[in-house]
């Protein structure tokens, strides 16, 4: 299984507790995932307190309008410090996403680690050098984007 990972890391104007509130809700992922992803969380608890063993359920829209379903667990959480998600049911092999936070002078450090995995080996591997790697790319940039509308620009050290 061939597998992929990306490191993105943004400094954020706000303090490590707000920046986890936010982010540690589920209901805040449609608000930072691009629109054209279609991206609904389904599952009822979307409001509620992350935990270990959390199920998050999603319809989404990564790639020509097929919309699937996709089911993550939150595996390991230490408050305001991390939290890691990881597929249980949905469009990759292997999803593994850890969400790190680290209060800096005047804000927070956001830095996300995703090792991933695509299913139908060679074909997967191929979709990946064509369109996935590139599509996970503008997702993490629309993000980015977003955060700074959403929180504004980090100006401190």
């Amino acid at each position: 299984m061939k597998s992929y990972q990306i490191k993105f890391a943004q400094k954020l104007p706000i303090s490590s507790s707000d920046a986890w509130d936010f982010f540690s809700s589920p209901a805040n992922l449609a608000k930072i995932t691009p629109n054209e992803m279609a991206f609904i969380v389904t599952s009822g608890d979307s409001d509620g307190k992350m935990y270990p063993g959390m199920i998050i359920t999603y319809k989404v829209s990564p790639l020509f309008g097929i919309h699937l379903n996709w089911m993550t667990e939150i595996t390991q959480v230490e408050h305001e410090k991390y939290f890691i998600d990881e597929q249980r049911f949905g469009p990759f092999k292997f999803w593994h996403h850890q969400h790190h936070f680290k209060a800096i002078e005047g804000g927070v450090e956001m830095t996300d680690i995703l090792t991933y995995a695509l299913p139908m080996g060679i074909l997967g591997r191929m979709a990946h050098e064509v369109m996935v790697k590139n599509k996970i790319k503008e997702i993490f940039t629309f993000r980015e984007k977003k955060v700074i509308e959403l929180f504004g620009v980090y100006t401190g050290q």
